[in-house]
């Protein structure tokens, strides 16, 4: 079983010694291709170096086990030795065959994260202020980078809409499964009678576009400049630097003014824009395969809640998959890992399961 797996390991190796050549680092772009792969592949090599030391003991065991003379408590050792031996090949062929699975094409690209305060007005506003502190400090704990692209704020610090760039190796297959309606009940910080409300925010991630993924002709854009509006001094009143870029044939509008000059805004609305495309075209390819899927690990449902953060009991729930943590703050101040790392392996274990039945 996972014969295959041999070539994968020499692979590996391979990429080991070319990085450690001594003019490996003259090329840092090919090295850090190098080093992308040999991250990719590392799970699976030592789990199935972990699985093949395991097979070697089990054969020890049962070479013991046949030797003439042996005394009662001796075949009982070797025995109980078996039974932990099979049972930790078990768990590592269910890891290999989860590691085995085809990874998302989009799964190292940077991501499009995007925060819109919805039902609850002021008290949605400030929680979607204080999802995009649990996306800055998680990204930051992750050493992607974030930066603003557009941002809407009310008066009272709360954001209306927000749209970020989160660059970094991963992010797509961390952020992936945010995707949805976040509902958070708490007494607002606007209340002074000290009743429960419920307000929701929407967040949809979108893997980063690449020019060379999608076409855009320039004749089907109409791209506008007008004054930015909100913080910024003189610079920001008498200047045009804000752009809209309308894509004529879809209507889509992308708006920034964020940039300190017309050039920037126009590339990052660009960025949006392209990005916003490719998941459009995504969508409709999967959409006929996403309706047919029994959990919503993964689609990025965002007309149902996945989650709700209640603050009297200190609970994050992810409804997709029935997960609770009493351990709000520890997820609102950037340890995302304990939501995502669930997440993450509830959909491997869906492929898996849709792979051995061909319900997938």
């Amino acid at each position: 079983m996972f014969e295959e797996l041999h070539d994968v390991e020499r692979r590996h190796e391979e990429l080991a010694h070319r990085m450690s050549a001594p003019d490996a680092a003259q090329d840092p772009a090919a090295y850090a291709a190098l080093m992308r792969e040999y991250k990719q592949l590392e799970p699976l090599v030592e789990t199935y170096r972990e699985y093949v030391r395991a097979c070697g003991e089990m054969a020890e065991l049962e070479e013991a086990g046949r030797q003439s003379g042996l005394d009662d408590e001796f075949k009982a050792m070797l025995q109980q030795e078996a039974c932990e031996n099979a049972r930790n090949r078990t768990e590592l062929e269910a890891k290999l065959k989860l590691l085995l699975l085809p990874r998302d094409a989009d799964d190292d690209k940077s991501v499009i994260l995007e925060i819109r305060a919805g039902a609850g007005g002021e008290e949605a506003a400030l929680f979607a202020a204080s999802l995009w502190r649990m996306y800055t400090m998680y990204a930051a704990k992750q050493g992607w980078r974030t930066e603003v692209i557009s941002l809407s704020e009310t008066e009272l610090g709360g954001v209306k809409e927000l749209i970020l760039d989160v660059e970094g190796v991963g992010a797509f297959s961390k952020l992936k499964f945010e995707s949805g309606v976040h509902r958070v009940q708490r007494v607002p910080e606007t209340e002074t009678q000290g009743r429960i409300h419920t307000s929701t925010v929407t967040v949809a991630v979108m893997p980063e576009a690449e020019e060379v993924e999608l076409t855009i002709d320039p004749k089907d854009l109409r791209i506008d400049t007008f004054r930015a509006s909100g913080a910024g001094g003189q610079h920001i009143n008498k200047t045009s630097s804000a752009i809209r870029v309308t894509h004529l044939p879809t209507g889509m509008v992308v708006e920034c003014q964020d940039q300190r000059s017309q050039q920037q805004n126009r590339e990052q609305a660009l960025k949006v824009l392209r990005s916003r495309l490719l998941q459009q075209k995504q969508d409709a390819y999967d959409a006929e395969y996403n309706a047919r899927r029994h959990s919503q690990v993964g689609t990025g449902d965002r007309s149902e809640r996945i989650r709700t953060y209640n603050f009297p009991q200190g609970r994050v729930t992810d409804h997709r998959i029935g997960l609770t943590l009493y351990k709000i703050d520890d997820v609102l101040n950037g340890d995302l890992d304990l939501v995502v790392e669930p997440l993450t392996l509830a959909d491997q274990e869906e492929r898996l399961h849709q792979r051995e039945t061909g319900t997938a």
